[in-house]
């Protein structure tokens, strides 16, 4: 981070290739879709731009995240409500590149559908958390919420999920 500070876009590149996968999954977990890749370039040239504003010693990929999620947000209020079965469906694409699945199929589509009812809330951070493998402070910058939230947020969700799908 600190030669891309210093101006060096080969350095801003490694940082691209190191976070675009991540991004992308980020902005279809929040309802990009099919416009998931121009979210995640928006966002990186609009981190690039921000460079100067970048508070020193804090962390790239939360602050990269808190930009695809607001750009996501602004890219669904620009189109409109769009079906949630197309949500769904790219959520289940995005799961399914996850590896190291140990739930087999019946159980991984119980937990999808119980992920898929929570308040958007409680989904945001279970996707950040679980899907996208953030830190509970990492989640906390994302989305712009204390680090006490996420954790009471996280709690609910998961005692929710325990209900609909169980311990088996």
């Amino acid at each position: 981070m600190a030669a891309t500070l210093g101006g060096d876009p080969t350095a801003y590149g490694h940082l691209v290739r190191r976070h675009a996968a991540l991004a992308k999954r980020m902005a279809v977990l929040w309802g990009a879709a099919s416009e998931a890749d121009d979210v995640v370039q928006d966002a990186f040239v609009q981190a690039y731009a921000a460079l100067p504003r970048f508070r020193a010693g804090a962390e790239f990929r939360p602050w990269l995240l808190t930009i695809v999620r607001n750009l996501t947000r602004n890219a669904q209020r620009a189109r409109g409500r769009r079906s949630a079965r197309e949500a769904f469906v790219a959520i289940d694409d995005v799961v399914a590149d996850i590896e190291d699945s140990a739930l087999d199929t019946v159980r991984r589509d119980r937990l999808l559908s119980g992920v898929r009812r929570l308040p958007e809330d409680l989904r945001e951070v279970v996707a950040c958390r679980y899907l996208l493998e953030l830190s509970e402070a990492e989640t906390a910058t994302t989305l712009g919420i204390p680090a006490g939230t996420v954790k009471s947020r996280l709690h609910r969700a998961l005692a929710r999920l325990r209900e609909e799908v169980g311990d088996e």
